[in-house]
């Protein structure tokens, strides 16, 4: 059995008159924390949202463990197993911390329209066992005492432990982090840093986009690095870090 998350092969994808993706390939394993780097421009977001159905890909195909997978509407890429959060906070404002998470673990429940309707005993059963979850996932990232709070009053690192949370509450195969250093301080990233690495050690696995290329570097198993598109660079950080190409356009320019 191949021990591969997420297989992806010859993505293209072009907007008009821009090629945004050209031919990029990657392999995730199981309990990797894998990084993609570039300089604005890159194609990072984009190839993002084609994982996870925002965008279609022009050509190429995706193998999710081990079996096909086209990422064509976003509910069903969390039903396949990808989770992702947002560059930009993406929470239920005016809802609980709690309530943010429990809409995350609905995607695995099954009681359905009519059982919400009626509150049968199965479905009463499964709320329970929801807000257990996700009272569990909220202590796992580091924030249970805020669990009856509203989301929009959480600091903003808090906010970013809120949607991973949410994220994990899906039971994801692969959960992609877009960004999620962006705007911390120096204490909330070495939170962070702290969480992704206690996600991996739970055999978890992550694809991070992040532009603090010392977190990246310090973090992840591998990395690949697109320019205009196209990968120039893969390899682990320190294979990374030595490749010409690499610091001619991204780590050389002194920009990130």
């Amino acid at each position: 059995m191949s021990d591969l998350v997420l297989n992806v092969s010859g993505i293209s994808k072009r907007f008009g008159g821009l090629q945004a993706l050209t031919d990029v390939r990657m392999q995730i394993e199981r309990g990797q924390v894998y990084g993609l780097i570039g300089p604005n421009g890159a194609g990072k977001t984009t190839f993002f949202n084609v994982i996870t159905g925002l965008y279609t890909p022009d050509s190429g195909s995706f193998e999710l463990a081990g079996k096909p997978y086209e990422p064509t509407e976003v509910h069903l890429v969390a039903q396949a197993g990808i989770a992702r959060t947002f560059q930009n906070i993406r929470l239920f404002a005016e809802m609980t911390a709690l309530e943010n998470v429990m809409v995350g673990r609905h995607v695995r429940t099954g009681s359905g329209l009519l059982g919400a309707i009626f509150r049968t005993s199965k479905f009463k059963a499964e709320e329970l066992a929801i807000e257990h979850r996700a009272r569990e996932l909220l202590d796992y990232v580091g924030i249970a005492n805020l669990a009856d709070y509203k989301a929009r009053t959480l600091s903003y690192g808090d906010q970013r432990r809120l949607e991973i949370a949410r994220a994990l509450a899906t039971d994801p195969q692969l959960i992609a982090l877009d960004e999620p250093a962006a705007g911390m301080n120096a204490t909330e990233k070495i939170q962070l840093r702290e969480l992704i690495d206690k996600i991996r050690r739970d055999h978890r696995t992550v694809l991070l986009i992040e532009h603090d290329v010392k977190l990246v570097m310090g973090l992840c198993d591998r990395v690949t690095v697109l320019d205009y598109g196209k990968v120039i660079a893969q390899g682990t950080p320190a294979e990374v870090q030595r490749n010409p190409q690499v610091i001619e356009a991204y780590l050389g320019t002194g920009g990130h």
